[in-house]
């Protein structure tokens, strides 16, 4: 049961109330911003909430008992100009944390909780923007669990792999020289790592119109003077020349690469002489020579 401020609830009870919603958004980088419907900026929890920039318009939200996932759309969300366009596509608010508040814009301390949610798909329309709030038991509904496979399943540098990627033989930092299309640029700082060292790592840009945002390498090219980096995919927005970066060492899930590059087999999280469907679906006959050899290497 939500517990409403005593204050609050007084205020809440009376016959004229003077009462706004607030929202607080947290980017997944950390960035904190507060909009309210009401006509003026207000001050709570060590946020500024600015006027008349809250939700515009919007579908009414259902929430119900136990753990269902529900959502809410929300339309012309969001009216500041401190969420812009390019920022929308480029992702920098994908997965960030929206609470809604009940607030006395008469007294702000007196204010409620209402809702927590989280930023899920958001469309561009021509004049507004569609954003879907989705509960945090939405999280729920995403699979878990591990795959048995030949390949690894951990991520480079996580809690199960454990290589040390702060180590300058696995990241590097450099920036763009040329920028040849959306996705493929040259680069320098890059000069001692091997061809293709890079390829299936990752890419974070610390300036420019890409700057906090990470990116998959598609492909690490030597080339004379520097190096290419091809991206999987198109960014929002085309890197400029002396735009910095830090790079991370890619890794194909391979046991040999595991082995050969990082030296951290002991950790590799496959099953490398997992049987094949060839070896599964076989069966015992009378000319196979069995000398307790074993089958599987």
């Amino acid at each position: 049961m939500r517990q409403i401020p005593d204050m609050l609830a007084a205020h809440l009870e009376g016959d004229a109330t003077t009462t706004c919603h607030a929202w607080r958004l947290t980017r997944p980088d950390g960035m904190v911003m507060g909009f309210t419907d009401h006509d003026r900026d207000l001050l709570f929890d060590g946020t500024i909430f600015a006027a008349m920039t809250g939700f515009a318009d919007g579908s009414e939200v259902e929430s119900g008992l136990g753990l269902g996932a529900d959502a809410a759309e929300v339309i012309g969300a969001f009216c500041a100009d401190v969420i812009t366009r390019a920022d929308l596509t480029a992702g920098r608010y994908d997965g960030a944390l929206v609470e809604t508040f009940l607030v006395n814009w008469q007294s702000p301390d007196e204010h409620v909780l209402r809702s927590t949610r989280e930023l899920g798909e958001v469309r561009s329309g021509p004049d507004a923007f569609h954003a879907e709030l989705r509960s945090l038991a939405a999280r729920l509904d995403r699979p878990g669990g591990r795959v048995y496979s030949r390949s690894c399943d951990a991520e480079l540098g996580d809690g199960r792999c454990r290589v040390d990627l702060d180590s300058l033989a696995y990241t590097a930092s450099g920036a763009v020289s040329d920028v040849f299309a959306d996705d493929v640029f040259g680069v320098s700082g890059l000069e001692g790592y091997e061809d293709g060292w890079f390829r299936q790592g990752k890419i974070r840009f610390s300036s420019g119109p890409l700057e906090g945002i990470s990116f998959l390498v598609a492909e690490h090219d030597d080339v004379d003077g520097g190096a290419r980096i091809t991206l999987w995919s198109p960014p929002s927005a085309r890197p400029e020349p002396g735009d910095g970066f830090t790079i991370v060492a890619g890794c194909d899930k391979r046991r040999e690469t595991c082995r050969d590059r990082f030296a951290n087999i002991l950790n590799f999280q496959g099953f490398p002489f997992m049987p094949g469907s060839d070896f599964a679906y076989g069966y015992a006959d009378g000319e196979t020579e069995h000398d307790a050899r074993p089958l599987i290497t």
